[in-house]
């Protein structure tokens, strides 16, 4: 490969990047063209941008874009890259896949992920990832929250309100 082309390559990885705010690096070496293809879909269906590229100009975007060098280890053998928007959307896909599959080896692997400017090095992470918020539903919970209050002292004074009209009538109705 010439050196113009991989120039080009590394830039187009880096705006790739650039467009994302969360990566994960996966690997999917042993897969056949069936689960490929299932994966692509999958990916598609989640908002999720599946990429290949080679570690080394992989490597070079990742530095160019000021990631931290402890991801840099997950650069080896196959390397697929998992671009999104959403930061448990790519382990959330992972760990159905692995379900689905009823196999704890089953591909696409996590090798590393870049989440809200966090590095997470080895599948072990995977369940961690899978359980972040994304800042959609930590905006939903707070107003849920904010919300609750306001909903328990008007339920309790619709309540209370009937119950002092039913008090009331019971009352009226008494014979003296």
């Amino acid at each position: 490969m010439k050196k113009e082309d991989k120039t080009a390559l590394i830039s187009e990885l880096q705006n790739q990047l650039g467009e994302y705010s969360h990566f994960y690096l996966t690997n999917i070496e042993g897969l056949n063209a069936e689960k490929t293809s299932a994966l692509r879909r999958a990916c598609f269906k989640a908002d999720i941008k599946l990429v290949m590229a080679k570690n080394t100009l992989l490597k070079k975007a990742l530095e160019a874009k000021g990631i931290d060098a402890a991801i840099f280890d997950a650069l080896k053998g196959n390397t697929a890259l998992m671009l999104c928007n959403t930061g448990n959307a790519p382990a959330k896909l992972i760990k159905e896949i692995v379900k689905k599959e009823k196999n704890a080896d089953a591909k696409p692997q996590l090798k590393a992920a870049y989440v809200e400017e966090t590095v997470y090095v080895g599948a072990q992470n995977l369940d961690f990832l899978a359980t972040i918020k994304s800042k959609n539903e930590l905006i939903a919970d707070i107003i849920a929250l904010l919300q609750s209050p306001a909903k328990n002292v008007v339920s309790a004074l619709q309540s209370g309100g009937t119950t002092i009209h039913g008090v009331l009538k019971t009352l009226g109705e008494r014979a003296e």
